[in-house]
């Protein structure tokens, strides 16, 4: 929703914005006071049983088989203990940004994703590879945990 929306938004605009004013644009329309609640609550329990299993479900669905504007990915735990990620194959929002001629902005909403981790306090978010940026062979949204110092 949240990618329609700045969709929506930039296609209105009279003149499209580079990708490093637009990420800038979309983490300070994003980050209000209750999403920074929400990322502190969900940073509490970021590596929780719940929600390990939540994310297991959610890699279990492969959405995007029936949904093209959803996600299929994998989830892989650390093997060391330090947290897991998300290994995203098939992604909605670039399917839609894509669609929209928009995919060269893709990247200033994936930046969230370091935004959102930084708010939560739990975790520290880590990528290699995403799909938005073409070269990539998936998006690995990965979340290590902080350590207590």
């Amino acid at each position: 929703m949240g990618c329609a929306m700045l969709c929506a938004f930039i296609l209105s605009m009279p003149q499209r914005p580079e990708v490093e004013r637009l990420t800038d644009y979309y983490a300070k329309a994003m980050m209000t006071v209750p999403m920074r609640w929400f990322c502190r609550m969900s940073g509490k329990r970021k590596f929780s049983e719940e929600n390990i299993a939540v994310m297991k479900a959610a890699a279990a669905l492969k959405a995007a088989d029936r949904n093209s504007y959803s996600w299929n990915m994998d989830f892989i735990e650390y093997p060391d203990g330090s947290g897991y990620e998300g290994r995203f194959y098939k992604c909605g929002i670039c399917t839609l940004m894509r669609e929209l001629g928009l995919y060269d902005l893709t990247p200033a909403m994936c930046h969230l994703d370091y935004t959102m981790a930084e708010a939560g306090g739990a975790a520290d978010f880590v990528r290699e590879y995403t799909l938005a940026s073409g070269g990539g062979p998936y998006c690995d949204c990965g979340y290590k945990k902080k350590t207590q110092d």
